[in-house]
């Protein structure tokens, strides 16, 4: 029996538990799930006979070492910040590890005694990053191969609600980590390159520069840029790319809307605001306007705004009982961005009954026998319920694959890496091709970066 640990049972565990839980049989595995909840654990087991559930504190030292030592391979599905003590125990033990996390500093720096020990250390093997980078080297690599020469990469992805249960005028619900939405590109300028112009958004002007693009069956959607697009230049081999640009989709009118929670303040989370706690919606919303002794809250916004009352934009921030003074937010020294993430959770938390979606869309433009030519590639999953959600198959799967695989010898290189080989992307897409998780290439002429932003 080979022993599989994975740590964290949150949501974006579900599929990949229940993808190890079906193979147990066929591939002799016995799992360990161990969260801080034992009752969660204990759910997502189903109390299958090849598997086992324990409350685990990934702080208790000797717990740690007791499981990590046990199993053949760790899955750490932890908040990032978390794995590198996994990691150091995994080496201690001489594990291979599996995760769906960027790469810190402080794991990379751990890749030569990883590569000493003969570990396969795999990160960002998840959604975004993971799914990403794979499609993305699938289609680079094949233009490689035929001599071409790739000058332009674009690549977007979104967590958004399925057409079926997009029923707000904002057409979104929180499919993921509600505060991570709140916070999106906060932190630091937006950075990439644009037909060889290095290019720079602050955050104040983020949700006003967006591109577009259609999705076959799916309609129109938008892309905001993404914090950092050129991190992975080096990675993809695209040190002399024209434009390399990675972004967030929306549907079409999003980033205008959130724009004025922007504008506000709303998603500022640097300071605490006072008597937060006992504070209503509406004298949230009125903080941020300057007083006047006439003039309704609902007055000022629009003024500050610069909206009227038949803009739609006025009808979103009504949806959302942004004025209700009835009420309350109830949560003590709380920051705005905290307030705010509350105030939408009313409305956007995902009902029993709906769906979610992930959209990812690469533009890859390249040179090949003095023509230029461009692959758009497409992949729309949606989720079948509140527990095998697209977002838990498309995070999860990929993680469970590649763990399978690095247990089966099918991959074998060691260090601390991400899935941009041959060796991991191509059977892994392969797979999740089974779970409906299929991109659509289609060659189309090359229309360069965005028109509606190419000028320098």
């Amino acid at each position: 029996m080979r022993n599989i640990l994975i740590i964290g049972a949150g949501r974006s565990a579900s599929s990949l538990i229940q993808y190890l839980l079906n193979k147990s049989e066929q591939e002799n595995l016995h799992i360990t799930i161990g969260d801080l909840s034992a009752e969660l654990a204990e759910k997502k087991v189903k109390g299958h006979q090849h598997a086992r559930a324990i409350a685990f504190d990934i702080f208790n030292e000797a717990q740690r070492h007791e499981e990590i030592e046990r199993a053949d391979i760790v899955i750490s599905m932890l908040p990032a910040h978390l794995h590198y003590e996994v990691a150091k125990d995994c080496i201690l033990f001489k594990k291979h590890m599996v995760t769906a996390s960027y790469i810190s500093p402080a794991l990379q720096e751990l890749d030569d005694v990883v590569k000493g020990n003969n570990l396969v250390f795999m990160n960002e093997v998840g959604l975004d990053p993971g799914i990403d980078h794979m499609s993305a080297m699938k289609i680079i690599d094949e233009i490689r191969d035929k001599g071409g020469k790739v000058v332009l990469f674009e690549s977007f992805c979104g967590g958004l609600v399925a057409p079926e249960s997009d029923n707000n005028l904002w057409n979104y619900k929180f499919t993921w980590n509600p505060r991570n939405v709140v916070l999106a590109g906060q932190g630091g300028t937006a950075k990439f390159i644009q037909e060889g112009n290095y290019k720079y958004i602050p955050y104040n002007k983020l949700f006003r520069r967006t591109e577009f693009m259609h999705v076959e069956g799916y309609g129109r959607f938008e892309g905001y840029a993404n914090r950092d697009s050129l991190k992975y230049r080096s990675v993809y081999g695209l040190d002399d790319v024209l434009t390399l640009y990675r972004g967030t989709l929306r549907r079409v009118g999003f980033s205008k809307s959130w724009n004025m929670f922007v504008t506000l303040g709303m998603t500022d989370d640097t300071y605490v605001m006072e008597n937060s706690e006992k504070m209503s919606y509406r004298e949230f919303t009125n903080s941020f306007l300057p007083y006047h002794p006439t003039d309704s809250v609902e007055l000022k916004l629009r003024h500050i705004l610069k909206i009227d009352q038949d803009d739609i934009q006025w009808d979103k921030l009504l949806e959302l009982d942004l004025f209700n003074p009835n009420k309350i937010v109830g949560l003590r020294n709380a920051t705005p961005a905290q307030i705010l993430e509350k105030i939408l959770s009313d409305k956007w938390t995902l009902s029993p009954e709906d769906k979610d979606m992930i959209v990812m869309y690469h533009k890859v433009g390249y040179e090949l026998n003095g023509e230029k030519k461009q692959i758009d590639a497409t992949m729309v999953c949606i989720g079948d319920d509140q527990t095998y959600t697209a977002m838990a198959k498309t995070v999860g799967l990929p993680v469970a694959i590649a763990a399978l695989k690095i247990l089966n010898g099918e991959i074998t290189t060691p260090g601390v890496q991400m899935p941009v080989s041959r060796e991991v992307y191509l059977p892994i897409l392969k797979e999740l091709e089974a779970f409906n998780v299929v991109f659509n290439e289609k060659h189309v002429p090359y229309m360069g970066y965005n028109p509606q932003n190419v000028a320098s």
